[in-house]
């Protein structure tokens, strides 16, 4: 196959790939969007940060963050706490609901996953593994190191994402 219509195929079924993730996120768990999800994951990784370090980390605008925040404290999925090395930031935690909701939705995303790939070779799972591992590896910022974390959370539909 020719690059042109490598790359063709590759955003064609990345593309596929991110509406059935949008679509399942919503069928797994109604009121958690995949960007919310996502969030809460980066929260328990982690172990807390500021509103702006989410943004930033997954090229977000703050207003796109900022609703997700706040439906996230709404559904009292997360809190503000204190950050004790500076009493002016407020730091975002997952709260023990919070925590509960991501340990199910992970683990029915992960049964999917397992659902989906499980006639696949073990050799293929591998060489899918690692091929998505490097390009998450370049994705985010055109070739520099991948994220502390390593999540990535593609914007909500209506939203602003400043990924290339």
């Amino acid at each position: 196959m020719e690059t042109a219509r490598a790359v063709e195929t590759i955003q064609r079924e990345m593309t596929v790939f991110a509406r059935r993730a949008r679509a399942s996120a919503g069928r797994l768990h109604p009121e958690l969007s995949l960007v919310s999800y996502t969030l809460l994951g980066h929260l328990e990784e982690s172990g807390g940060c500021r509103a702006t370090d989410l943004a930033a980390h997954y090229a977000l605008d703050k207003s796109t963050v900022s609703r997700q925040v706040a439906a996230l404290e709404r559904a009292a999925l997360i809190e503000r706490r204190e950050d004790p090395a500076d009493h002016r930031v407020h730091l975002l935690h997952l709260t023990g609901s919070g925590r509960r909701v991501l340990a199910q939705v992970t683990d029915r995303r992960r049964a999917a996953f397992r659902e989906r790939l499980a006639r696949w070779p073990e050799e293929d799972l591998e060489r899918f593994a690692a091929y998505l591992t490097r390009y998450n590896a370049v994705a985010g910022d055109g070739g520099g190191p991948r994220p502390e974390h390593g999540r990535a959370a593609p914007a909500a539909e209506g939203t602003t994402d400043r990924r290339p």
